[in-house]
């Protein structure tokens, strides 16, 4: 990778507006003690691991939700960091293997099909906070963090409609495989291509179940031809694009210092020949233009619908709302990650070590 020379993150071209819902402070609180409780994260450090922000983002994400969807959201978003914090310390450990057994459960899970029949031997010990469904016959169940995955999954799900349930157990799974996608790109000697990055990066950046979940918290609904429609299916990977690449600028010293190239300032600089901080102006140069093919997308969205046949009023105010969902994200995320999160300035991270709250032996505990 190139010298790390020092930049500024630019103010990228975001011309939507957000707000933060007033059960920020109290979601973000409430999500690192259940996270505690859960074995998640050594507990000494629990006031580092609420500087994430978790409960922001989801406040400004979620505005307006109830409050019980809106707490939901912000422990899923906790639990996500975890997942990606373990990820990349099996990775750097040598230990991909070990990722897989709880993977395949997770998947399973979100599926609805039974768990693996149970080995012969003794019974794992029994995980941190309330045992999932099946957890006897799937030793990896037992696990904390896919103990936690188990309990979250089922309460998203019973405050979703079939529709959006559908959505999230096809996302999910889609989200688990573009991890071991990023872990083989780290491979020795390996660089991926820019775009078959980015391809992978719409599904790690762990945004569609999210979405999915703030959609059924906004009771936003859009029927599957809607949903379907290319001019649609577009704006969604533009917005997830110019989130994804706005995360890879703050989050590039923690990356280079540990040699992750899942990142697209770090891959620019590297395909091109050019210098971090020139890599970084190119990021910001293609959010510019992403943000204005969304912009164009939206406008010729009405048109797209008519000739798609998608008249229904209902169906119509739903895709509008989407689009408005959209548009909360990009907007959201910049803000929280320049205002609301320490996870990009954390020292630790930036020097390539591990988080003070991470647990090196969440993986291996039964």
């Amino acid at each position: 990778m190139p010298h790390l020379d020092p930049f500024t993150v630019p103010e990228f071209h975001l011309p939507f507006e957000n707000s933060k819902d007033p059960g920020a402070d109290r979601a973000n609180a409430e999500a690192t003690a259940w996270a505690v409780e859960r074995g998640l994260i050594e507990a000494e450090a629990s006031e580092q691991f609420a500087g994430i922000g978790f409960g922001h983002l989801a406040a400004r994400v979620d505005r307006g939700a109830p409050y019980e969807r809106l707490l939901l959201l912000a422990q899923w978003m906790a639990w996500s960091f975890v997942l990606d914090d373990q990820h990349d310390l099996l990775i750097r450990a040598g230990r991909v293997d070990d990722w897989q057994p709880l993977s395949d459960a997770m998947a399973r899970h979100v599926s609805g099909a039974p768990a693996d029949p149970a080995p012969a031997g003794p019974a794992p010990a029994k995980a941190a906070g309330p045992a999932p469904a099946n957890a006897a016959g799937d030793p990896a169940r037992a696990n904390p963090l896919v103990a936690s995955f188990a309990e979250l999954c089922d309460r998203i799900l019973a405050g979703m409609s079939p529709l959006i349930q559908a959505r999230y157990r096809r996302h999910v799974p889609r989200m688990l495989r573009s991890l071991d996608e990023e872990a083989a790109n780290r491979r020795p000697g390996h660089r991926p291509a820019v775009e078959e990055y980015v391809l992978t990066r719409r599904h790690s950046s762990q945004l569609l179940p999210m979405m999915d979940m703030v959609e059924a918290d906004q009771g936003v609904e859009v029927p599957d031809g809607a949903d379907a429609a290319p001019e649609l299916r577009e704006l969604l990977w533009s917005a997830v694009d110019v989130i994804s690449w706005g995360n890879d600028v703050f989050s590039l010293p923690k990356e280079y210092s540990c040699g992750d190239t899942n990142n697209l300032a770090a891959l620019l600089a590297d395909w091109h020949g050019l210098t971090l901080p020139d890599a970084v102006r190119a990021v910001e140069g293609r959010i510019r233009d992403r943000v204005e093919e969304f912009l164009a997308a939206s406008r010729a969205l009405p048109a797209a619908l008519d000739a798609l046949g998608v008249t229904d009023p209902a169906a119509r105010t739903a895709v509008r709302h989407r689009v408005r969902c959209y548009e909360e994200w990009m907007a959201g995320t910049d803000l929280w990650q320049r205002h609301d999160c320490t996870r990009y300035r954390d020292e630790r991270f930036a020097a390539g070590l591990e988080a003070a709250y991470t647990r090196p032996d969440l993986v291996s505990v039964a």
